[in-house]
């Protein structure tokens, strides 16, 4: 079976919607992710959001339409995600389209981003999501480097590798935040100007040896310490001494 095109995408989104339409248990959907502002392309997945009107039936219609999808839709795997009163279940398609069907009681239905367009019933107020705290992007950047330390210590190469990726993403997510760019999942990653993506250019390990990923890691340090002083100088100082230890 040949990778999925953008009309079989559209199609089978109508067809989710119409199921949802016929169900009694499902009393608002909307579609949300790129399609939701017309910004899908090629290799975009099928986000929807589908009301529940009774909570108490929502491992019914959970099975019901994960067996559809099985028998109807060619799934050949799903995983959970629960966020708060929500169950994103994620489906994939022989044909390799993703399928993200969100759940929830429609008391908790909301639009929680702006990519939220309502295709029947009602919702309620919005809450979206709150970008995150730049401290705690700050924290999480360099308890990851005191990782990469140690690991590289233990002579643990692809552990100290894991966690240098962890300083970079948090790093890049707080540079994101800096230029009002999407911070979750590396969406705004390509979206930075140039000169900022090529202050961390050099912090990509090209092998695993230990020479390589020590490397990679000084760089990240000091990318990590210019991008901490364009938020707050103070805390920049404070951090420079442990930060440039690191790297002994």
């Amino acid at each position: 079976m040949p990778v999925f095109t953008p009309g079989e995408r559209s199609r089978l989104r109508s067809q989710l919607l119409e199921r949802a339409r016929s169900d009694a248990h499902i009393s608002a959907a909307a579609v949300t992710g790129s399609a939701a502002t017309d910004a899908e392309d090629r290799w975009s997945d099928i986000d929807l959001a589908l009301a529940v009107s009774d909570a108490a039936a929502l491992p019914e219609v959970l099975g019901e339409w994960t067996e559809e999808m099985y028998a109807r839709h060619d799934a050949v795997d799903h995983t959970d995600l629960p966020h708060g009163p929500w169950l994103y279940r994620v489906f994939l398609r022989r044909d390799t389209l993703q399928v993200d069907l969100a759940f929830v009681a429609q008391d908790h239905f909301r639009a929680l981003a702006p990519s939220f367009r309502l295709i029947f019933g009602e919702a309620q107020p919005p809450e979206h999501a709150a970008a995150p705290e730049r401290s705690g992007l700050i924290g999480m950047a360099w308890l990851h480097a005191l990782h990469v330390r140690s690991c590289l210590a233990r002579n643990q190469l692809w552990q100290a590798e894991y966690m240098l990726a962890g300083v970079r993403s948090n790093a890049l997510a707080l540079a994101c935040l800096r230029h009002g760019l999407p911070t979750a999942h590396g969406r705004g990653f390509d979206r930075l100007p140039v000169e900022t993506r090529s202050a961390f250019a050099e912090t990509f390990a090209r092998g695993l040896d230990a020479g390589e990923l020590r490397r990679a890691f000084v760089a990240l340090l000091g990318a990590l310490r210019a991008e901490i002083g364009r938020f707050d100088a103070d805390l920049a100082g404070r951090l420079a001494e442990p930060l440039t230890r690191m790297a002994d």
